[in-house]
């Protein structure tokens, strides 16, 4: 990005307004104005959208009118250009009481500041953030946490009731040590557990920053008002041969909605990954308020929220209880009830579903969806909020609806960044960025302007020529455009940070033990099976009609003509009882997977949950199919008994085993496909394979190939333990029933049980490996 060439000896100013002070560095112009991405933001009806700027000229500082409507004045005359400098005032609007801009020389004690403070450097920040308080360096050990008792009490729900502890040391040093924190304390953007601190260094814990300056302990609170600069972004795949991202920069200001938009393949997602540190650039650096985001990701990632294209949400779950799980996984353990319940309050009021909240999120409209997955992400106070195209499937009402709320939380106080195919409501942006196909851009500046920058009338023909011209240098015109110099060039109040190491993102802490996060998830899974009156139905029903049909092949004796028949059925019920209620329940909810683990959701909770719930609902299944199809049945055991326990016991074990096992393969299958529509074809064919090599059809001891692979068969196990409980050799002679698997001892009986066990731990470890594919790549590590 090339800069523009100021003369380096203007001196360093601070502006003053009455929203605040700004340090201007010689190195860049500073535009004024209503615009939330000016450099120097007034809110004032009489100020225009693009008002004065500010440029260091031949040693000086120079203030131009932009055209404004109602003018510039200094000393009561309005000015179109004029020098500036220590104690100029001017006033913008009004000669007389329009909002007052003076200009200060440089404070004396802001160059001594080690330019490392990221929070308070307008070095390093383009912007001189007075502190939120102000305390003197204690000289004893200072509690930091959310409880009252704290010495230093932060009102943030993502900081632990007691946090951290601000040492100070015999020789007159400081070090910070983190108390067992859930959410983790941070040392200059890196998790640490006890180290030394010294003037420059920032301790970040929660929304707050705190640093040692002048023998002062300084806190600055991230509110939300913050910028983000991005800075030559380059991804390229297949060795560097297909660039993905090509040299990408552009800045964002405070309160901003900016609209990402283009045609397929221009690279918009990958941005997106991109900016939220999902899958950070090959090159380039993303600067969050003048600190590099790739570099402080551990910390500044719980100031990101995202919004996936799909809706990251239970939809058999009432809004309120969505909410209340969430809350519950990305809030510290020991949040209270009442303060999570409060903070879910203030997102329902906040998003305008007060009347929504007690209705089940299936039943909400599109629009009314996506504003529950927003509120689920505005939970934890994001600084920086991205949306991947959560206008997708509406009608030009509800997106025009949706456009609006976004508006609206950017006013609010956040800097909101949508991904997004729809050009209905590009009005309400402040900016809009427009990618052309390899990631190149093609522009970025205001809304209104993009069009006319291009020739077209309609976004159609503009997307069509990106396709027809697709050699065209799209972003060579842009840099060569006013668009770029005023927008992108000038408007960047931050230095250049080229990164010169890899980037090494660490995995968010967990703020609940694996243990607590097992508990909610186990209870909201309950909670939306229950609330799911088809699968309960259907849960209900399978059992009783399988033992319906086992029952009336075995009448009220097992014999030669019916043993065989009605074993396979129950191997047939209690496959299908298992499978059926697990083979969709990964992949549906993939997507709700793939955000919580990106915000500290244990893998293995996770998978617990599953298992847990569903385990429980297919072993009362089986159970209930054995008892239906074998209660009162003379099952002709040899001498009546069993190898171990009673044959009925026997052989209900052997059923809820396998469909346990059964419940793990359909886990497997889930998690392995992409798409839920298939796994009911699959689920089928795992039937059928089941059939086929359970040994009652064919002969496979001692059938090389067919015997072996048969041992991956759950079925063929399960059946095995049945016959030998029953004796079925001596029921049904014959070749098939001469399997060694069906031999009526002991050894034999208890092999086949433990094999259902060791095809579920197995088929077990497998999930966990697949459910890693999903993930965002800093869990993968």
């Amino acid at each position: 990005m090339a800069e523009r060439p100021f003369a380096p000896t203007a001196p360093e100013l601070v502006l003053e307004t009455e929203s605040g002070s700004t340090v201007m560095s010689p190195g860049h112009a500073y535009h004024v104005g209503r615009d939330p991405s000016s450099d120097i933001v007034i809110d004032d009806a009489r100020v225009s959208w693009h008002h004065a700027v500010l440029r260091p000229e031949s040693g000086r500082w120079t203030l131009v009118d932009e055209h404004s409507t109602n003018g510039t004045y200094a000393d009561g005359r309005r000015i179109d250009e004029c020098g500036v400098g220590p104690g100029s005032v001017i006033h913008l609007g009004n000669p007389f009481d329009g909002p007052r801009v003076a200009l200060l020389g440089r404070p004396e004690r802001a160059p001594e500041r080690p330019s490392a403070v990221g929070v308070s450097m307008p070095s390093l920040t383009g912007t001189f953030r007075r502190p939120t308080a102000v305390r003197p360096l204690p000289a004893r050990t200072v509690r930091i946490g959310r409880a009252p008792d704290n010495d230093l009490v932060v009102d943030d729900l993502i900081v632990s009731r007691h946090h951290a502890e601000l040492r100070a040391l015999p020789d007159g040093t400081y070090e910070i040590a983190d108390v067992g924190s859930h959410n983790g304390t941070f040392l200059n953007g890196r998790p640490v557990t006890a180290e030394p601190i010294g003037p420059g260094d920032i301790v970040g814990i929660g929304h707050s920053a705190f640093c040692l300056v002048d023998a002062q302990l300084e806190e600055y609170v991230d509110t939300g008002e913050i910028s983000l600069d991005v800075q030559d972004l380059r991804v390229a795949v297949d060795r560097g041969r297909k660039m993905l991202l090509d040299h990408v920069s552009f800045p964002v200001g405070e309160k901003c909605l900016l609209a990402v938009v283009g045609p397929s393949g221009a690279g918009k997602s990958t941005l997106l990954n991109a900016l939220t540190g999902q899958r950070p650039a090959d090159h380039g650096t993303v600067l969050y308020d003048g600190r590099d985001l790739y570099h402080d990701y551990a910390e500044l990632r719980q100031r990101i929220g995202l919004v996936p294209q799909d809706d990251i949400l239970h939809t058999q779950l009432t809004v309120r209880s969505a909410l209340s799980y969430a809350a519950e996984l990305r809030f510290p353990q020991d949040t209270a009830k009442a303060e999570r319940r409060a903070r879910v309050d203030e997102v329902v009021v906040e998003l305008g579903l007060q009347q929504r909240a007690g209705q089940h999120v299936h039943s909400l409209s599109g629009g009314q969806r996506k504003r529950v997955s927003v509120a689920l992400e505005l939970l934890t106070k994001p600084s920086l909020l991205f949306l991947d195209e959560p206008t997708s499937g509406l009608d030009p009402g509800m997106d025009r609806s949706v456009m609006h709320m976004l508006r609206g939380l950017a006013d609010d106080g956040r800097t909101v960044i949508v991904v997004t195919h729809s050009v209905l409501s590009l009005d309400v942006c402040d900016r809009l960025l427009v990618l052309a196909p390899g990631g190149k851009t093609a522009y970025y500046g205001p809304p209104e302007d993009a069009l006319a920058f291009f020739g077209f009338e309609h976004w159609p023909e503009a997307f069509e020529a990106f396709e027809r011209d697709s050699e065209r240098d799209w972003a060579g015109d842009f840099r060569a455009s006013p668009f770029h110099r005023q927008y992108v060039a000038d408007a960047s109040a931050q230095p250049r940070l080229p990164r010169s190491e890899p980037v090494i993102i660490t995995r968010p802490p967990r703020p609940r033990s694996r243990t607590a996060q097992l508990g909610t998830l186990v209870r909201r899974y309950a909670a939306a099976l229950s609330a799911d009156r088809t699968f309960l139905a259907v849960m209900i029903a399978l059992p009783f009609v399988m033992g319906a049909l086992a029952r009336a092949l075995a009448g009220s004796r097992l014999t030669q003509e019916t043993a065989m028949n009605a074993l396979l059925i129950l191997c047939v019920g209690g496959v299908l009882t298992g499978a059926a209620n697990a083979v969709r329940e990964l992949v549906k909810e993939r997507v709700i997977y793939q955000r919580e683990r990106a915000v500290g959701l244990s893998r293995s909770a996770y998978l617990m949950s599953k298992v847990v719930v569903l385990g429980t609902v297919t072993v009362l299944q089986a159970v209930v199919l054995t008892l239906v199809a074998l209660l009162g049945v003379d099952l002709n055991a040899p001498g009546g008994e069993g190898v171990l326990m009673p044959p009925l016991v026997e052989i209900t074990v052997a059923v809820a085993l396998l469909a346990f096992t059964a419940m793990m393969l359909g886990l497997l299958v889930s998690a392995l496909v992409s798409k839920e529509e298939v796994t009911m074809p699959l689920l089928v064919l795992l039937a059928i394979v089941q059939v086929v090599f359970c040994g009652a059809l064919l002969k496979l001891h001692g059938v090389p190939g067919l015997e072996q692979l048969s041992w991956l068969v759950p079925s063929r196990w399960a059946l095995g333990a049945m016959a030998g409980t029953v004796g079925l050799a001596r029921i049904v002679p014959g070749d098939l029933t001469g399997d060694p698997l069906f031999r009526h001892s002991t050894g034999v009986w208890l092999l086949n049980v433990a094999m259902l066990v060791v095809l579920s731990a197995v088929f077990g470890w497998v999930v966990s490996r697949l459910l890693r594919r999903h993930e965002p790549a800093v869990m993968r590590k």
